[in-house]
């Protein structure tokens, strides 16, 4: 009894503390948020909320605001205060960092559920990368002090956290492997094999996401030139087609061959 009136205590806290610090942020008008939209999230379709113990849930609806972002506007960009982080609701967002003066990288691809500015939680407290929508977005908000509380609070969510770094950690190593030692044709493969696993697919082979040539070029660490090339050859040999801003895979067989002969 004692445990379940200390919990009650514990998100209460949580709860006010959102209200003063919205309520403080509103009176001086300094809000650094985009402007916040009706569509509120459903407590069941982010990273956190999948992950939380389901009597943390309420802290989660009082404290998280939900935004809404157009295509090609930023949700936060490289260098950035990082103040809380960011769950998709709806859409697909860009994860990328300047690679020079004139080119991005783009260092992964979100989709809904996805969790967005968690590289900004280490002792600089600053975004190390930029978040673009690539297609209308909503996303839920949630101040870095609430997220920090529910890692204290949510043992299973943290462990599920500390994997997922694990993987993004190895995948990380794994796209800078093949940015040095791949060549172009396997790294474009392997894009459209990893942009199809990420979104998902049609019967026809249309993969679900309109995405632009540039930005799989970013994606592969190609030029936009030699992308133009590979894809006429691959077209060429039916292996893809592109229509627009729709690419469809149609030999899926024949990117996965050229992505292991380049391995070998």
């Amino acid at each position: 009894m004692f445990i379940q009136y200390f919990f009650i205590y514990i998100v209460s806290l949580v709860l006010l503390g959102g209200l003063i610090t919205f309520a403080i942020v509103n009176i001086a008008g300094e809000s650094p948020f985009m402007k916040e939209c009706k569509n509120t999230c459903d407590l069941n379709t982010c990273f956190l909320c999948n992950n939380c113990l389901p009597e943390w849930k309420p802290a989660v609806g009082g404290s998280r605001k939900n935004f809404e972002v157009k295509k090609g506007e930023q949700i936060f960009k490289e260098g950035d205060l990082a103040t809380g982080i960011y769950f998709i609701y709806k859409g697909a967002v860009k994860v990328h960092k300047r690679w020079d003066k004139e080119k991005d990288l783009i260092i992964r691809f979100a989709k809904t559920g996805d969790m967005l500015g968690h590289l900004g939680m280490g002792k600089d407290r600053v975004f190390p990368v930029t978040a673009t929508a690539i297609e209308p977005v909503v996303v839920c908000y949630m101040d870095m002090d609430f997220f920090e509380s529910s890692l204290k609070v949510n043992t299973g969510f943290t462990y599920k956290l500390m994997r997922f770094f694990a993987d993004e950690l190895q995948e990380s190593e794994k796209r800078m492997r093949n940015l040095a030692h791949m060549s172009v044709k396997a790294r474009i493969a392997q894009a459209f094999l990893a942009l199809k696993e990420k979104f998902g697919a049609n019967d026809q082979g249309e993969i679900s996401v309109e995405i632009t040539q540039q930005d799989i070029s970013s994606y592969a660490g190609v030029s936009y030139e030699t992308l133009f090339k590979v894809n006429q050859e691959l077209k060429r040999l039916k292996i893809i087609e592109i229509q627009g801003k729709s690419i469809f895979v149609k030999q899926q067989e024949s990117l996965l061959q050229i992505v292991k002969e380049d391995n070998l």
